[in-house]
């Protein structure tokens, strides 16, 4: 049996996406139940040097809608950088899922071999589609929404690895 490109990466991306909105949403009752400024856990990290909780879930939003875009050959719409509530984050995610939901397989399957260039600060990147899905986008995606669930977690927020996983 053969996986399709859309498959490993469309449904896969959402998923992962609504298990983040669910962990976010226990962080937003968390501050509500114990008293804690929200903006505490939002601007959270795990050392000086990494992002915070926001740009944790900004990243994974543009991971998961740049890497669909791309694969299917088109533009991405841009989401400013500016979320500094729960709400506000699980609205940026809800928009990404919904953007996500928009792509047909046909859209993504053959994409194997396309060839993605990204530019970064210091150097560009090239890879084929199957390469850029698997070694690329999904972990990064996966990276992002570990950290923003350890985030929570060293927080106090009772997240735990089912949150991570989402119900099967």
């Amino acid at each position: 049996m053969t996986i399709s490109m859309y498959q490993a990466s469309i449904p896969v991306s959402i998923r992962t996406l609504n298990n983040l909105l669910s962990i976010l949403e226990k962080g937003a009752k968390y501050a509500e139940t114990k008293k804690i400024d929200p903006s505490v856990l939002i601007n959270s990290r795990l050392s000086p040097d990494m992002f915070p909780l926001s740009r944790q879930v900004q990243i994974a939003s543009d991971v998961a809608k740049l890497g669909a875009a791309r694969l299917a050959g088109i533009e991405a719409p841009k989401f400013e950088d500016i979320e500094t509530t729960f709400t506000q984050l699980t609205d940026r995610i809800q928009k990404t899922i919904s953007y996500l939901e928009t792509f047909k397989p046909e859209q993504i399957d053959g994409s194997e071999e396309r060839t993605v260039t990204l530019q970064m600060p210091n150097n560009t990147l090239s890879f084929q589609g199957m390469s850029y899905l698997l070694y690329f986008v999904l972990p990064n995606l996966y990276f992002h929404v570990t950290t923003a669930y350890d985030i929570l977690r060293h927080c106090g927020v009772e997240v735990g690895k089912q949150d991570f996983l989402g119900k099967a």
